[in-house]
């Protein structure tokens, strides 16, 4: 789409926070969200990521899942794959709010080896999250201090080490 619509599109999230956390303010939001949606061609990926985007900021992950599978199935990635990697983060999380956070795992695991960009902490993150929910702590608990170290002060090299360690096999004495 244009940059016109795009910068409206921003400009309605900058605004999200202005609407209150009720139904019809948060049913409003998203009727904002569907008025933009309707300028963009019917098979655009564009709006069912935004529609998962406005579900899901208002609490409703259940609606938002099969609009992110939807704008993913429709060639996001063929647009921008910075909301490509997006929707991959708020579709893991999605499914981890509705109780399939394996399926968060599995789609966020091959996001660890993607080029780097600024959504890097949030993969991990929202990984950490769905492999808690699995019982899978130390794995969590190692990538949100590999995330973390590269932002601390000092102990970056400490604290990048004890992530990895929680996850490796522990060295056999005399080894």
């Amino acid at each position: 789409m244009d940059q016109d619509w795009e910068d409206r599109v921003s400009a309605l999230w900058d605004r999200f926070d202005d609407y209150a956390e009720t139904e019809e303010d948060e049913a409003r939001f998203r009727a904002d969200v569907e008025a933009l949606v309707a300028e963009l061609p019917a098979d655009s990926p564009l709006g069912p990521f935004e529609q998962a985007c406005a579900w899901d900021s208002t609490g409703r992950s259940d609606l938002a899942v099969p609009l992110y599978r939807e704008a993913l199935r429709r060639g996001l990635s063929g647009v921008s794959r910075y909301k490509t990697r997006r929707t991959k983060i708020q579709l893991a999380s999605s499914l981890r709010n509705i109780g399939h956070a394996e399926e968060g795992v599995a789609l966020l695991t091959p996001e660890l080896d993607a080029p780097s960009d600024e959504l890097d902490d949030p993969v991990r993150a929202t990984l950490a999250l769905c492999l808690s929910s699995l019982g899978r702590d130390r794995e969590a608990l190692s990538l949100v201090l590999g995330a973390l170290a590269p932002h601390l002060p000092r102990y970056q090299r400490s604290m990048a080490n004890y992530a990895r360690l929680l996850v490796e096999p522990a060295e056999s004495p005399g080894v």
